[in-house]
């Protein structure tokens, strides 16, 4: 229960799936959490159940509102850059790379990549005399082709790439900031419910996709949680820059 006592730690996307999970983890290891998210009732709902936590509604695409939290917050020791969206999850049509259009793919990578960007910039400033960690949660999708959801997966390939430059920038500053990111794939979250279809057929729906799954089922929010703890703590001192992969062996390559 004391691993992050006295820590402040902010979570954005907090307010459901994994940044749902990793706010309630950090919270339980007795970190302070600032849950931010654009679903302030659910949010809200969340922030009230953990109790040693604060919401703050936040478009991660909105800088003025990141200058806003900021000039709230006298001290953070964590950031979780979760926030994210498929461009499946609204009215927004095809996502392939063919069909999609010019402002359907700005709206995803708005949120995707431009909200980590925000985050990272305004956590270097508040960090880099007292140390932090950052943690910028990517997808399998940035390393692999995901034909009908190009920017989803173009945004997810730039947050792994943009950590590396943050985790060398502050490096070559001597900030005392790390900055990893997290994979995750097949993780049973709410951004699956377009792909899983009417509620009655997502069983079967979820069985079909499992059987690519080397370890034969998805994995659930508190899995990345837990490399988000660990990324957070002394365990990963001396890692900065680096990406952990959680996906049930999908990146491992084929089974036959």
């Amino acid at each position: 229960m004391s691993q992050f006592l006295n820590k402040k730690v902010l979570v954005t996307g907090a307010a459901s799936g994994i940044g749902e999970a990793i706010a309630k983890a950090f919270a339980a290891q007795g970190a302070f959490v600032y849950l931010t998210d654009v679903n302030e009732a659910q949010g809200q709902k969340i922030a009230n159940e953990i109790g040693q936590a604060e919401f703050h509604y936040l478009n991660v695409a909105d800088e003025s509102l990141w200058q806003k939290i900021f000039s709230q917050i006298s001290q953070l020791d964590v950031l979780v850059n979760c926030a994210g969206i498929s461009g499946y999850d609204r009215d927004r049509g095809p996502q392939n790379p063919e069909e999609a259009s010019l402002e359907s793919w700005r709206a995803v990578v708005n949120i995707n990549l431009d909200g980590v960007f925000l985050g990272c910039k305004y956590a270097i400033a508040a960090m880099k005399q007292y140390g932090g960690a950052i943690i910028n949660i990517s997808s399998r999708s940035g390393v692999v082709g995901t034909p009908e959801a190009a920017a989803y997966a173009a945004s997810k390939a730039a947050v792994i790439n943009l950590t590396k430059t943050v985790a060398l920038y502050c490096a070559s500053k001597n900030y005392p900031i790390r900055c990893n990111s997290i994979l995750p794939g097949a993780i049973l979250t709410p951004i699956w419910n377009p792909l899983l279809g009417e509620a009655e057929n997502q069983e079967q729906q979820l069985k079909e996709f499992s059987k690519a799954i080397p370890l034969k089922c998805f994995g659930m929010p508190e899995d990345v949680a837990q490399a988000a703890l660990f990324l957070a703590s002394e365990a990963s001192r001396y890692m900065t820059g680096s990406e952990l992969v959680i996906d049930g062996g999908l990146g491992a390559g084929p089974m036959d």
